[in-house]
């Protein structure tokens, strides 16, 4: 299992390794063009019900710890999901299940 800290919060999102390699790649390819997005997701049902959305931008640090020393194989097709999902007007939702197959579906 992976950790996302956004700006100041001390407390991670936990988002399983093979979910936040591709995230982290269509973060940093958004960032790199300057462009700002939202990511959201529902809560896991080990924390309170509800879900959270976080308005991603350049100016707000972030840190990505893998859980995992080797990396994530990542799949292309699922980069391109979640890529146009990004570029949209609802932006980027995940499913934190550790999952390719719910990855995939939800990236669509």
């Amino acid at each position: 299992m992976g950790s996302l800290f956004y700006g100041s919060s001390p407390s991670p999102i936990r988002i399983p390794d093979r979910v936040l390699a591709h995230v982290k790649v269509v973060i940093a390819t958004k960032l790199r063009r300057g462009e700002s997005f939202t990511v959201s997701w529902r809560h896991p049902s080990d924390e309170p019900a509800g879900r959270s959305t976080l308005w991603i931008q350049p100016s707000i640090p972030l840190r990505f710890v893998f859980g995992s020393a080797e990396p994530e194989v990542l799949d292309p097709a699922v980069l391109q999901s979640l890529a146009n999902a990004a570029n949209s007007s609802s932006g980027l939702t995940l499913d934190l299940g550790d999952s390719t197959a719910a990855l995939v579906a939800d990236a669509r």
